[in-house]
């Protein structure tokens, strides 16, 4: 793992799993509940780092988006809202709070409309098969992206996105 991403994997653990487990719980979730919140939400962030490595906006995006959709699929959209909100508290990058927003609740959304098939499997399975619909959803302009420093689309830089590992593959995720 990259030095930088264990950074912050490290600040996730030590600032924002205690303030995750409380907004877990104050919703009214279990001991069991809250613990796969958790989980789900180390996941996340693991799977969208492995999918898009040096892609910080591309991660960011598919992070929130595979996050919420498993939440709200999962736990509902009480629970997945707080975790949200939980995630953004105290952010001091509006700009950045803005895009996971709108982030979160396109996952939210999707989540809920697709929550008897995201039932079904185990939490990596799950997140797994969310990544592919997020990746879509990259591709297709749907998932936010803050700009690049220039003022540039990240979805449009050189070198960025993984339309050759989709020609590879000859798949298209599904919407």
């Amino acid at each position: 793992m990259p030095k930088l991403a264990l950074r912050r994997s490290l600040r996730l653990v030590g600032t924002g799993l205690p303030r995750l487990w409380a907004a877990a719980r104050s919703t009214g979730a279990s001991t069991s509940q809250s613990t796969d919140a958790l989980l789900a939400s180390a996941l996340a962030f693991s799977r969208a780092a492995a999918e898009s490595p040096r892609q910080w906006r591309r991660q960011n995006a598919v992070r929130h988006f595979i996050w919420q959709a498993y939440l709200a699929a999962r736990h509902g959209e009480t629970l997945a809202r707080a975790l949200g909100d939980a995630q953004e508290q105290g952010s001091g990058d509006q700009v950045d709070t803005r895009v996971d927003q709108e982030n979160n609740a396109l996952g939210r959304a999707w989540g809920l409309a697709h929550a008897e098939e995201l039932r079904s499997g185990t939490r990596a399975e799950v997140l797994e098969r969310l990544v592919a619909v997020a990746d879509r959803k990259w591709h297709d302009e749907e998932l936010s992206a803050a700009p690049l420093p220039d003022g540039s689309d990240p979805r449009r830089a050189p070198g960025r996105g993984s339309a050759r590992r989709r020609r590879r593959s000859g798949a298209r995720p599904p919407r």
